[in-house]
């Protein structure tokens, strides 16, 4: 099951850049299929996997570890800003793609794929309490303070948290939803959800860039080993220090694994945030973690 679900990753990963050289499909289609995961086949992969956790301590450390990894990125990207004498730009971009992974659209698949469908739910509070609330403050922050907008208020931050579809399906199904539905709606989630793998990576794939900043090289590649190697290590000690074993503490540290969030280069790209760093640390990172990402999945499971 794992090889045949990540042989369907690398399949409708290939055929989404495939599809963005021949442009074979309107220019909108990322934006129109980002759309139909986010408000559509995430809510129901929550809503299915969501009411099977069992609240304990060691599910906190899971919503506790991107948060402490965010303080490890801003203390490393601040250190190697001195050390390779990085333009302000250049900070904000490793700032943003070093702290924020692609916990949802790669994150939800590949851990269905690398460690079973049990440990998806571990997957989603990572990904909602963690990435997706990193990215709706810190990262809205960074792209304010390096990209030269305003800085958003406490509220319109908020707004953006509140509004977030796949945050309303959690707290549905951590609250009433039960973990054994009707079956016409379990079959329904079920399909809904199944949809998630392959629509995510064709988009992923339409939107990603590949770009190799000859002049950024330096900055790059400390990018890459931050968030492909060193994150998912200290994950990798952390998760025995909060209590966690087993599909838990490989989820937990596949999690931090993950590439950086396309989301997040995108917003840096439109800011004028070093945009070739930026589409390389997201492209290149890619395609690294196709290789790193089953090795993560190995070394968590003791």
């Amino acid at each position: 099951m794992a090889f045949d679900a990540f042989a369907l990753v690398l399949a409708m990963l290939v055929l989404g850049v495939l599809f963005q050289r021949l442009k074979a499909l309107p220019a909108d289609a990322a934006q129109a299929l980002t759309l139909v995961v986010l408000y559509v086949c995430l809510p129901a992969a929550v809503l299915r996997y969501a009411p099977r956790l069992e609240l304990s301590a060691a599910l906190l450390g899971v919503a506790a570890v991107p948060w402490l990894l965010l303080v490890a990125t801003v203390l490393a990207v601040g250190a190697l800003a001195r050390v390779l004498k990085l333009r302000r730009d250049q900070h904000g971009v490793l700032l943003l793609t070093v702290a924020l992974g692609n916990t949802s659209f790669l994150g939800y698949p590949l851990t269905r794929a690398l460690i079973g469908e049990d440990a998806l739910p571990y997957a989603v509070v990572y990904d909602q309490f963690g990435a997706f609330l990193i990215m709706s403050t810190f990262g809205l922050w960074v792209l304010a303070r390096y990209g030269g907008e305003a800085v958003p208020s406490p509220r319109e931050m908020a707004r953006k948290v509140l509004l977030f579809p796949p945050l309303w399906a959690l707290v549905v199904g951590l609250t009433v939803m039960p973990a054994s539905p009707p079956s016409w709606i379990d079959g329904a989630l079920l399909r809904l959800s199944e949809a998630l793998l392959p629509l995510a990576m064709l988009t992923i794939g339409l939107s990603v860039r590949f770009a190799l900043p000859r002049d950024e090289l330096k900055p790059l590649a400390a990018g890459l080993a931050l968030k492909l190697a060193v994150m998912p290590a200290l994950a990798l000690l952390l998760v025995p220090m909060l209590g966690m074993s087993g599909d838990m503490a490989r989820t937990t540290v596949l999690e931090a694994a993950m590439p950086s969030m396309v989301t997040a280069g995108a917003l840096a790209i439109a800011q004028g945030m070093a945009p070739r760093l930026a589409a390389a640390m997201v492209g290149y990172g890619l395609l690294l973690s196709l290789v790193t990402l089953p090795l993560w999945a190995r070394v968590a499971v003791g």
